[in-house]
């Protein structure tokens, strides 16, 4: 193995063509460094310099190893230099897990933020379920998740809660209630219901089933789907109701009707949250970095 001290010290008397100029280039004295490189062409297996009392001169050897040594030593500085760069959060590449985050306007403008500040750093998008992301942070598939309250012990994951808003109802276009304003929980005890299975997300389940209990009732779910626009697309064919983000009524629709929803409960109950987590256990500086930057823009209530 030949080091890379033994590489710029000869770059430096090649440059040179001067053993005492080159040696003062590397500050240190002439003899060790004639020592130095008549012990890098013992490792080379060939003399690098022709040296007479007046000069000094590479060999044809010697002029093919400097260009192999100047090759070594500038990707070796490179690859520090882009070390240095992943350490400080600078450089590297980061997964995100993440359910719908298309009505969340504050989020998507720090992640657009945070990338044009930040060209170095490559992404990569996955859409999962709650608990898809859950299992995707903690076998360290992941970095960040966005996702709704997992409903499960997590003691790996730090969770910090970007935003919370609050529950609507969705019905098929000429549903009686659809005239309302607003509408209250308890009417929809005899409606069916569409919703996401337990299995993908048991925190955001379980809130709608509470929030339904509260209005003395527990809804009657005939069909399921992994995504909201799965849902709203069950409502718009009739299939039932669906309890929702408010987020989405948003979005204009003939064949699907968002209303508020009046209830009295507790607000852990009645507003659903979004929430940022990651994997206490793993340490990551870019990670941290755009965590930083998304939590200074956070909107909460």
């Amino acid at each position: 193995m030949i080091e890379t001290r033994l590489l710029q010290q000869f770059i430096a008397v090649a440059e040179e063509l001067h053993f005492n100029r080159a040696a003062e280039r590397l500050h240190m004295a002439q003899p060790p460094l004639s020592q130095a490189i008549r012990k890098l062409e013992g490792a080379v297996g060939a003399p690098l310099f022709e040296r007479t009392p007046r000069s000094v001169a590479l060999t044809p050897a010697g002029a093919a190893f400097l260009e192999t040594a100047r090759r070594t030593v500038q990707s070796l500085e490179e690859g520090v230099a882009q070390t240095r760069r992943v350490a400080q959060g600078m450089e590297g590449h980061l997964t995100l897990t993440f359910i719908n985050i298309a009505p969340y306007a504050s989020l998507l403008q720090a992640l657009r933020h945070f990338r044009e500040l930040n060209p170095g750093i490559a992404f990569t998008m996955r859409e999962a379920t709650t608990q898809e992301q859950v299992n995707a942070l903690e076998q360290g598939e992941a970095d960040i998740g966005f996702m709704r309250t997992p409903g499960t012990t997590t003691p790996h994951l730090r969770m910090e809660r970007l935003l919370s808003e609050r529950i609507c109802v969705a019905l098929p276009a000429g549903h009686p209630l659809a005239a309302k304003a607003g509408i209250d929980l308890a009417l929809l005890r005899d409606e069916a219901f569409v919703a996401s299975p337990r299995t993908l997300g048991k925190g955001f389940h379980d809130q709608l089933i509470g929030l339904c209990q509260t209005a003395g009732f527990v809804p009657d779910i005939v069909q399921h789907g992994r995504q909201m626009q799965t849902l709203i697309a069950l409502v718009a064919a009739g299939f039932g109701i669906a309890l929702l983000p408010a987020s989405l009524a948003t979005e204009t629709r003939e064949d699907v009707m968002f209303r508020p929803l009046q209830v009295e409960a507790a607000e852990d109950v009645s507003r659903l949250e979004l929430f940022m987590a990651w994997n206490e256990t793993r340490t990551s500086a870019i990670r941290d970095r755009l965590i930083q930057a998304i939590l200074q823009t956070r909107s909460l209530p």
